[in-house]
């Protein structure tokens, strides 16, 4: 008997319908039938079901003698599935790689609950990709089962069929089955939800649902709509039945009503003509089905009163959502003036000679090259001020107590911005903000270069996409500095930012902490045996995919490849880390203590400093690690897709900072043998330090305040000019 049957009803689904069985057939974890419902489908549907039977035995095909519609289509394949666990897959949708793998997995540790959960992300057809907005309740839901009455946020979730699966036995000794209609999906969730004794979730995304340019069959306009009546009857009626459920009546009350209004609300639904009917069948059901004590109060009151007061009150949030928006740009138009009046005032007052600007990160808080400066200076140099540019106030709280900041376009911003002598960014200030003369603007970058940057992207249209690269090098001219650790990364930036402004050899300020061998907590924070070997992965983002996100590795199986006494750590790029990336796998993998997720980690420099060795592909995370001496692997599976799209300023594959893998066979045998840390891997870790690392020597930071903000002479790499530019201020002058 298989673990699972998944029954894939199709109608009129021709060009999705190979990419959803392939989704599902070529699944790591293979103990599945499943059961494809040719819905009497015109186009070529049956077809190709027939042609995947023909040469995989798990593919069953039911051809149905007439259209019966999704629910009853499903209801068909019913009977002929043998799996523990059902699961409906709409035909246009797809599973995520290893899906069923992460579901059989928590089913097992949740002891084979009568209903699992789990999270989804819609995919659009123009590339993007938006996670479930909800996807939280999953994890606060915890790791144990429950019922709705534990635990009832679970029904915020959408109620449809297709992010859940269930237990077949649950659903045949409760006889659950799909009425006909246009929202069949309604009258089988709540009744299934309801009754279920053991319910678990699954914070993983494991299906991606298609939102198709013309929307679903639901985005339809059409009188079908009124089904929408029918099935909530249905679900009142098995309320009925079950009295043991009568305490949700006022939740299910209120819920249908919310529904019908949001329906009538689309404007794509209903046609105008049937719209009153609807709104007058809807109240009517709302007033026939009201239990006592229910609370009727917001947007569902209006089903109290009459078609014409429900408009009048449309027309009236319309109006006032417009005047609000109007208002809007009013007010927004008044304070910029009048926040450029007052910069205006403090830009005729002399610069603060020691008032220096941070800001890191676009503004995300204390982080990177400017808070290694930022700390030096403190100690070294407490005469100099130094306020923190944040975007948002929950950036501000993030930083440490006592730190003096401002946020992002508001009026003390304008101020501390109009009288600071010293600006120090690893990224580019906003265009708004105007560069006085006499100011000093450091740039510390983030990292050395090995993908494309700035004007080096015009000729990569998917690298720079939304990316106004002019606008970017004009914002670049307000440099006085640009930060370096190596020639590489001097040659690079004059290359890719062809402004004015000279490049100081002062090394990374941030590799200060790698170089002197800095404290770190990061093990005791998260329990990590002070004997495990740690294993960090660190991969970067892909510009061939507009997600930026693509799992190059199993990380449950390379956890479980590396074996008792390693720790896998893992660390996404900065960029995904709000995105859909955590949810195909890595958040659940970190709850069930597989591996460590250290994308949310401020502070990069702890995460190195516990690392014993570094995995990754081409994040330039490398180039920081290599100041440890620590053995390095490239994983580069995919290099000359990333190269093709990004671009790069060498080949990694033939000079790198260790041992290289094509694959993850390779990467396993590397491990599995110990030749990641072999002698050859410490002669080309040496040959890649002696390149990368030429300017880190443990004093950047320092040299940066000494030099750039005091004036003052200290010894280390000279001071390099890029040919035509001017000199900048004259204490760096070179010997």
């Amino acid at each position: 008997m298989p673990r699972f049957s998944v029954i894939v009803p199709c109608f009129k689904v021709q060009g999705f319908l190979r990419e959803c069985l392939d989704s599902v057939l070529l699944q790591s974890f293979g103990d599945f039938e499943l059961i494809a419902v040719d819905d009497r489908s015109p186009d070529g549907c049956g077809a190709i079901l027939d042609e995947y039977a023909g040469r995989d035995p798990r593919v069953k095909v039911l051809h149905l003698p007439e259209n019966v519609g999704l629910g009853r289509a499903r209801n068909a394949g019913m009977p002929h599935a043998t799996g523990d666990y059902l699961f409906f897959l709409d035909s246009d949708d797809t599973l995520t790689p290893d899906a069923l793998r992460a579901i059989a997995d928590r089913l097992a540790e949740a002891e084979d609950p009568d209903v699992l959960v789990f999270d989804y992300a819609r995919t659009y057809w123009w590339g993007g990709t938006r996670r479930n907005v909800l996807a939280e309740v999953l994890a606060e839901a915890g790791p144990g089962t429950f019922t709705v009455d534990e635990f009832p946020r679970v029904l915020d979730l959408l109620m449809v069929v297709w992010n859940k699966v269930y237990r077949r036995d649950f659903v045949t000794e409760n006889g659950f089955e799909f009425p006909p209609g246009y929202y069949e999906d309604t009258p089988w969730t709540f009744p299934v939800m309801l009754s279920a004794r053991r319910i678990a979730t699954l914070d993983r995304i494991c299906l991606n649902y298609r939102q198709r340019r013309q929307g679903s069959i639901l985005s339809t306009t059409s009188r079908k709509h009124f089904d929408i009546h029918d099935q909530y009857e249905r679900v009142f009626g098995f309320v009925e039945q079950h009295p043991e459920l009568a305490h949700w009546r006022p939740y299910l009350h209120r819920k249908m009503g919310e529904h019908c209004l949001d329906i009538l609300a689309k404007p794509d639904r209903l046609p105008p003509a049937d719209r009153a009917e609807f709104f007058r069948r809807t109240a009517r059901m709302f007033r026939d089905r009201r239990p006592e004590g229910a609370l009727v109060d917001g947007e569902v009151g209006m089903l109290e009163g009459t078609w014409t007061g429900y408009r009048i009150k449309r027309q009236a949030v319309r109006a006032g959502r417009e005047a609000a928006r109007r208002a809007g740009v009013v007010r927004d138009a008044a304070a910029a003036r009048a926040r450029s009046g007052w910069a205006s005032v403090h830009a005729c007052r002399p610069l603060d000679p020691h008032l220096v600007v941070y800001s890191a990160s676009s503004h995300r808080g204390m982080l990177g090259d400017p808070a290694a400066v930022y700390a030096k200076a403190r100690e070294i140099a407490p005469q100099l001020r130094g306020v923190w540019a944040v975007k948002d106030a929950e950036s501000a709280a993030q930083l440490p107590p006592g730190v003096e900041h401002v946020i992002v376009g508001s009026r003390r911003y304008l101020e501390v911005t109009a009288r600071a002598t010293f600006f120090v960014n690893d990224v580019n200030w906003p265009g708004t903000l105007a560069k006085r003369p006499g100011t000093v603007h450091v740039h510390t970058h983030q990292g050395t270069p090995l993908k494309h940057m700035g004007a080096d992207l015009l000729d990569k249209p998917g690298a720079r996409l939304g990316l106004d690269v002019p606008q970017m090098l004009r914002r670049a001219d307000r440099w006085d500095y640009s930060l370096v650790a190596n020639r590489h990364s001097e040659l690079v930036w004059e290359r890719a930012y062809p402004c004015h402004f000279a490049s100081v050899r002062t090394g990374s300020p941030r590799n200060d902490v790698l170089v002197n061998g800095g404290p770190g907590d990061f093990r005791e924070r998260f329990g990590i045996p002070a004997e495990n070997r740690v294993v960090l992965y660190a991969p970067t983002r892909r510009d061939y995919r507009r997600s930026g996100h693509v799992d190059r590795i199993d990380l449950d199986r390379f956890a479980a490849d590396l074996g008792e006494g390693h720790t896998l750590v893992v660390r996404l790029h900065p960029s995904l880390a709000q995105g859909p990336a955590r949810g195909m796998g890595l958040a659940e993998l970190a709850r069930r203590g597989i591996v460590v997720d250290a994308t949310d980690e401020p502070r990069v420099e702890d995460v190195l400093l516990a690392a014993d060795v570094l995995v990754t592909d081409y994040s330039a995370v490398m180039f920081d690690y290599a100041n440890l001496d620590r053995p390095i692997v490239v994983h580069a599976d995919d290099w000359p897709a990333y190269r093709a799209s990004r671009g790069a300023y060498f080949d990694i594959t033939a000079e790198p900072p260790g041992h290289v893998t094509h694959s993850y066979r390779d990467l396993a045998r590397l491990f599995a043998s110990g030749t990641w840390q072999d002698e050859e891997s410490a002669r080309l870790r040496a040959c890649f330090r002696s390149r990368f690392c030429e300017f880190d020597d443990g004093r950047a930071a320092e040299r940066v305040v000494r030099t750039l903000l005091l004036g003052e002479p200290m010894t280390g790499p000279d001071v390099v000019r890029i040919p035509g530019q001017p000199a900048g201020r004259d204490t760096l002058a070179p010997a």
